[in-house]
């Protein structure tokens, strides 16, 4: 689940490079309002306001076109590789290299050449009126620069934040797809400190600034200065507040995005990816929690695949405690299940067929020991299994629970056969062994393959008595060890005493009355 709202759209470069725009008429805007209310009231001779009249023409014709096609031409130069990657095509990597890194800096880009526009109108009007010959009042001196500095902020920093959510939105989709923007060299994008400081200086010193340049200029005669001071304080606060929406905007976000993603995590959904579209901290946190969820992700396949190979209890005890290649002595009960003759029971059918019997019977077999009697099969022995009941386990009863379990064994065999005969098959016949005693259980093998086994002389007896079913013509047979651990007495059948190998003396063995 990808918590991106959209695709990436064919329009990501055209909203960029339109981001600036309304900043920029909003700045204008107010720069006119000033130079119409405060400045040209200064102008104290028509030749001066003639000059300030053609500056402005001339300016707005021929360096302000000039900032707009250079931005749009930086904007526009992406186009080839954009519309490449929107189509899936390959890009050389050093192209496409140069291409994220203009895309990471397009709203310094934009702030410079804004910026420089801006700031290039303080020295040309000056220039400018200076060569009508008049003298320029020294309020004009101070009056004309803050118009100027004031506007440019208004603009400037405006489009600052809105072309980098122009390009958060429609380039860093696509020209960071399958990248990490956090992890590229050589790039300088806006810290959250930096964010701070400027969002600081938007609500606050802009605001403040202006009414402390007010208050150093000399009045001008065209106006009130308390009212002008107030007209002058609230927009620059209203501008600060935009200033903030945005900024807010820029890191609330993806914090709610970081949110959310957590959240589905907490509840065990790991199909979840947060949209890398930040080449700044934010992006490094949001590349980081994507890898996490991978490994996680990865984790939890291997957890229910090992499930599959061991079982999911087995799986369960064995991932809770260290992996390594460790064990422990603990008394448990071991059962050894074999299938009577089933050599040649194969020799007559396919192997297709063999293996879906076998599928078949171990199907049933596994639900009984695992899912009903706490035991777990960690072998598949050909026609057989081997399963342990105890390990790791606060149960005491473990003799009782393989019992058990043999006897349900024998009732999910009962039916299997009706089921084989119905079909005009043979039924099967198993033996079951069980012992109980101590043994090492725990992951065993090699640092580059392990598992998890028990192992000692009580899981030998148990596949020795499991081959006395056939000697005796028993279909369950349990040491004396087994039948001392119960703590619950049944009804048993005993044995002579059975010859086992491996072991000095004779063994007593019991089968289910």
């Amino acid at each position: 689940m990808d918590l991106a709202l959209k695709p990436p759209s064919r329009r990501g470069l055209l909203v960029t490079g339109l981001a600036p725009l309304i900043p920029q008429l909003l700045g204008s805007a107010f720069n006119i309002w000033y130079n119409r209310v405060i400045v040209i009231p200064l102008l104290q001779s028509p030749e001066l306001r003639d000059r300030f009249d053609l500056t402005v023409l001339v300016y707005n014709l021929v360096v302000f076109p000039v900032a707009i096609a250079l931005w749009l031409r930086l904007v526009f130069s992406l186009r080839a590789h954009f519309y490449a990657l929107l189509r899936g095509q390959s890009v050389e990597p050093g192209a496409l290299d140069r291409a994220r890194r203009r895309v990471v800096h397009l709203p310094w880009t934009g702030t410079l050449v804004g910026g420089v526009a801006w700031m290039l109108c303080v020295p040309v009007f000056l220039i400018s009126l200076l060569g009508v010959g008049h003298p320029l009042s020294t309020p004009l001196l101070w009056h004309l620069p803050i118009s100027f500095i004031v506007s440019a902020f208004i603009a400037v920093t405006q489009s600052f934040f809105l072309v980098e959510l122009a390009s958060h939105w429609g380039l860093f989709p696509v020209f960071f797809a399958g990248a990490r923007p956090d992890q590229m060299r050589d790039i300088h994008p806006l810290s959250l400190r930096a964010r701070g400081l400027m969002w600081a200086i938007s609500a606050g010193i802009c605001p403040i600034g202006s009414l402390m340049l007010l208050d150093f200029a000399p009045p001008s005669p065209a106006g009130h200065p308390v009212w002008f001071a107030m007209m002058v304080g609230s927009i620059g606060i209203a501008f600060g507040l935009c200033s903030a929406v945005l900024i807010s905007r820029l890191v609330a976000e993806p914090v709610d995005q970081l949110r959310r993603a957590a959240n589905a995590v907490a509840q065990g959904r790991f199909d979840v990816q947060v949209p890398l579209t930040r080449a700044d901290e934010f992006g490094a946190l949001i590349g980081e929690f994507n890898h996490m969820i991978v490994e996680l992700r990865d984790k939890e396949r291997l957890r229910r695949t090992f499930g599959l190979h061991v079982g999911a209890e087995v799986a369960e005890r064995i991932l809770a405690r260290d992996p390594g290649l460790s064990g422990s002595e603990q008394v448990i009960t071991v059962m050894f299940v074999d299938i009577r003759n089933f050599t040649a029971r194969s020799a007559e059918r396919s192997p297709a067929a063999t293996v879906a019997l076998l599928n078949e019977f171990l199907g049933a077999m596994v639900s009984v020991v695992e899912d009903g009697h706490h035991g777990m099969i960690n072998q598949f022995l050909g026609d057989g299994f081997m399963a342990i009941f105890g390990a790791g386990l606060e149960r005491g009863d473990h003799a009782g629970d393989a019992v058990a379990a043999a006897q349900g064994i024998l009732r999910a065999l009962t039916a299997l056969n009706e089921s084989l005969v119905q079909r005009g098959d043979k039924a099967i016949a198993v033996g079951v062994g069980l012992n109980t005693g101590p043994a090492i259980v725990g992951s065993m093998g090699s640092p580059q393959r392990m598992t998890f086994t028990a192992i000692g002389p009580a899981v030998n007896v148990a596949s020795r008595i499991e081959s006395l079913t056939k000697v005796l013509g028993a279909s369950v047979l349990l040491s004396d060890a087994t039948r001392t651990a119960l703590l619950e007495p049944i009804e048993l059948r005993e044995h002579p005493p059975q010859a086992v190998k491996g072991v000095s003396e004779p063994v007593r063995v019991w089968s289910l009355g």
